[in-house]
């Protein structure tokens, strides 16, 4: 069983028509490391551009790990709500809702205020 791949013939793309390519994939919801891989499967390859993508997106640019800890912590808030009587939800929302905090402290998202 040999698995061949198909080579994607496309023209060089100039810096510009790239950095758009980026920030309409970014639009779609994708990740940095998602439009890289999608890019990759089109026959563009990263590599060939300057600068890497999450600083093409700047501002834009959502961490992988910090949209998903927001999405847990969604799920189990809108559990909560339903069920107030789950002891184990409140708690694992509380979990949650350290571990985005710390992910934004991380990221420097939160900058901790000294007295």
């Amino acid at each position: 069983m040999t698995t061949e791949k198909t080579k994607v013939e496309s023209k060089k793309l100039s810096q510009k028509e790239y950095e758009t390519k980026i920030h309409a994939l970014a639009k779609e919801g994708l990740t940095a490391e998602k439009i890289g891989q999608k890019l990759r499967d089109e026959g563009t390859h990263p590599a060939e551009y300057k600068g890497k993508i999450s600083k093409i997106l700047g501002k834009n640019y959502v961490s992988p790990d910090l949209k998903n800890v927001e999405a847990k912590l969604e799920k189990i808030k809108v559990h909560y709500e339903t069920n107030k009587q789950d002891k184990r939800a409140k708690r694992e929302k509380d979990r949650v809702f350290a571990q985005l905090r710390k992910v934004k402290k991380y990221l420097g998202l939160i900058v901790k205020k000294k007295k």
